[in-house]
């Protein structure tokens, strides 16, 4: 399978929405990654349901959504009456991942796990069957336009192992700082999908960055 690019519209013109999301429709991007932020998990807030609804309605490839929000059981619902295809919890915001990833699949929405730059990948050993997708947040969660931590490259081949040894079909995306420069080294050791959020949307030509992050050679 070829990688995946996710543009995520937390850093989009949101007083030209509709504009940036056709301009993800037409490019080579694969998913829309969605950003949602309480002002408690993280120090910052994004926006809620009536403005995913507002993307869902113009957009033509799936809604990647990724919850940095606490308790969101309370929630799964009503973000797949949103719209979500592809729903995120974090490891460290839920009591009972298991049971929150049965309740997401139950939904009919593919069920994800974002893992905050501190927390080791081998916590997700018991659990890899049961998740869709890992996100590894290769910044400190809350803000875009962050440095990239150089870590990530080791936790991504660290979480590559556990996938192949468990014949887990989990994909591994990578959330933060992603850019021209490091987008193949992530690939190598292990990336399917990157959300690109500045490096699209500050881009003089963002269909262009986005064919070019497309390039696996």
């Amino acid at each position: 399978m070829s990688h995946l690019i996710a543009p995520s519209i937390l850093s989009a013109d949101f007083a030209n929405l509709q504009r940036d999301v056709e301009m993800i429709n037409n490019s080579e991007a694969d998913w829309f990654h969605v950003d949602i932020m309480d002002g408690m998990f993280v120090p910052n807030i994004s926006f809620g349901f009536p403005v995913i609804k507002a993307i869902k309605k113009h957009a033509s490839k799936p809604l990647d959504v990724h919850l940095m929000i606490n308790d969101p059981d309370r929630y799964l619902q009503t973000f797949k009456d949103a719209g979500a295809d592809v729903l995120t919890v974090h490891i460290e915001a839920c009591s009972h991942l298991h049971r929150t990833m049965q309740a997401i699949k139950a939904l009919g929405m593919k069920a994800g796990v974002a893992l905050n730059p501190h927390t080791s990948v081998n916590q997700l050993t018991d659990i890899i069957a049961d998740i869709d997708l890992v996100c590894i947040m290769s910044v400190n969660p809350g803000f875009g336009g962050q440095k990239f931590i150089e870590n990530t490259y080791h936790k991504v081949a660290s979480l590559k192992e556990i996938i192949r040894t468990t014949k887990s079909k989990a994909l591994i995306e990578i959330d933060g700082g992603v850019d021209l420069k490091n987008y193949k080294k992530l690939l190598e050791v292990g990336a399917n999908v990157l959300v690109a959020g500045n490096t699209v949307f500050s881009s003089s030509d963002p269909l262009k960055t986005i064919s070019d992050l497309k390039k696996s050679e």
